[in-house]
């Protein structure tokens, strides 16, 4: 049945119905109790301190599009769109559904504020940056961890297929996060050599993920910040989805921080989506929203990255595009 044009734009504005019965499920872990079969929601109600009847409609809503099925009355169960909410399912969306359905959400309630502004709304909700808070919240931290690999994992191996990473003999992680991307790269070419560097309490929580991939001897960890410095002795720098994060201001002292250590004859990849012109359906166009409201970054075009570089010595060779949204852009110093 096709829909008005109204009805679609009902359906947009009443999306955030649908995202946040999602959150809620996930925050209570409803997908783990079912992972062994369908339950009663009186018992789901109890082991989620939840009331019984609004545990039901809840459930009831979500069985309505998908996520959840009712297989006897009031008895519910694991469907293939719930199956990811599981926390130790592959590629697990439980991280991101917490993540965006929770603080990311109420930012997202003061996006006006931001248009008018032109400020992040996280700060002006929380009353500090989104990175502060997370490493003043470390349970926070955790999820949104989790978040990014539930985010980004597909991207990895799209990144491995699209660039060949086997000329490169050191290869610095700056802003790595919880070392994911850098395992996976340095376990896909044996004889590289990886550094990954994220603010100090970040690459401690990467540690034993590092250790326990037998990777310790081919993978230093530092802290430090990139808005002052980032470590020498690496060929190649990559930095995955940490530019967008900031406005062209603070990206180009990230940036120059890296021109500084780069060799001449090294390589800087910036692992980001690259906005195409036009109106076409592109989902980093609604990601930059999620950039201006959080911390305060944008997602930007091939021109606004030549520029970006060029204002930090450097030149794009080849943008690469990858099976998923995003691209590889290589750039080298001038």
């Amino acid at each position: 049945m096709s829909h008005s044009p109204a009805q679609q734009l009902g359906q947009i504005i009443t999306a955030y119905w649908q995202s946040q019965a999602v959150y809620v499920a996930a925050e209570l872990g409803i997908a783990d109790l079912l992972s062994d079969g369908p339950r009663h929601v009186d018992r789901l109600a109890g082991q989620t301190e939840s009331n019984p009847d609004a545990l039901f409609r809840l459930l009831r809503a979500l069985a309505s599009i998908g996520v959840f099925t009712e297989t006897a009355p009031r008895t519910f169960g694991l469907t293939p769109m719930a199956e990811p909410l599981r926390s130790d399912a592959p590629g697990s969306q439980r991280s991101l559904a917490r993540m965006a359905g929770g603080e990311q959400f109420q930012a997202w309630g003061h996006l006006l504020y931001s248009v008018r502004t032109g400020q992040p709304a996280f700060d002006h909700q929380f009353g500090k940056p989104v990175f502060e808070f997370l490493a003043a919240n470390p349970e926070q931290a955790r999820i949104f961890d989790g978040a990014m690999v539930g985010i980004h994992g597909q991207e990895t191996a799209a990144v491995l297929e699209a660039y060949d990473f086997s000329g490169i003999k050191v290869l610095a992680d700056i802003g790595g996060g919880n070392g994911s991307k850098l395992t996976a790269i340095l376990e896909a070419h044996p004889r590289l050599h990886g550094i990954l560097f994220d603010q100090p309490h970040v690459v401690e929580r990467a540690r034993a993920a590092i250790e326990s991939a037998g990777l310790s001897g081919r993978c230093a960890i530092e802290g430090g910040n990139f808005f002052e410095d980032v470590p020498d002795g690496a060929d190649t720098y990559l930095m995955r989805h940490i530019i967008h994060d900031w406005d062209d201001d603070k990206s180009r002292t990230i940036l120059d921080c890296i021109r500084r250590r780069v060799p001449e004859d090294g390589r800087l990849l910036l692992v980001e989506s690259v906005i195409p012109p036009g109106n076409e359906p592109f989902g980093a166009k609604f990601l930059d929203l999620t950039m201006l409201a959080i911390p305060g970054g944008k997602e930007r075009t091939r021109d606004e990255y030549e520029r970006l570089l060029a204002g930090s010595g450097f030149t794009i060779g080849r943008v690469i595009p990858t099976t998923t949204e995003i691209s590889v852009i290589e750039a080298t110093p001038v």
